[in-house]
């Protein structure tokens, strides 16, 4: 019987990571500030240049409006000020990711986008548990290293579909 289709057991009081584990698979990563992040690639429709869009009133400062995107209306999300980046400079980097999260469009603001990665499971590790409760890291899936790049994973549907973020229904998100 060969080892490798074996599944490995855990040892008592091993460290589970939360929500859906990382993957292997292709990862488009892009920056916000000096981090570098990786979103499974199958979630993205389509990346575009920033433009600025209609303001809805009384919406969080990280919802920055809405995007009329070829007869849809697109909410759009500034990751940097979501995740409380230093700072949420608009310059020609500047782009939005347009995701397809559980049917909805939604399009989020980063500094940049870098390129599309292929990571196995050896090359990714388990998000760190950190135990401030002012740290939020239930939308980290896990750290991927290539060379000497370091990526933080991101549960973007969970993120997006989180109900703090008020992108969708109660009943969609559950």
């Amino acid at each position: 019987m060969e080892s490798s289709n074996v599944p490995a057991l855990r040892p008592a009081g091993a460290v589970t990571t939360k929500g859906p584990g990382p993957k292997s698979g292709e990862y488009l990563t892009f920056r916000l500030g000096s981090e570098e992040y990786g979103i499974d690639i199958l979630k993205v429709q389509e990346i575009r240049s920033y433009e600025q869009p209609t303001r809805i009133a009384n919406a969080p400062d990280f919802i920055k409006g809405v995007v009329n995107l070829r007869g849809v209306i697109v909410p759009i999300v500034d990751l940097r000020l979501k995740l409380n980046c230093a700072t949420a400079e608009y310059n020609s980097f500047t782009v939005v990711i347009v995701l397809n999260v559980k049917n909805r469009v939604v399009g989020a603001v980063v500094d940049s986008v870098s390129d599309v990665l292929e990571l196995n499971r050896d090359a990714i590790k388990p998000a760190p548990e950190l135990s401030s409760a002012s740290v939020d890291t239930s939308f980290i899936t896990g750290i991927g290293s290539v060379g000497e790049r370091m990526l933080i994973l991101m549960d973007i549907e969970g993120l997006m579909s989180s109900a703090e973020m008020g992108l969708m229904d109660a009943a969609i998100a559950a």
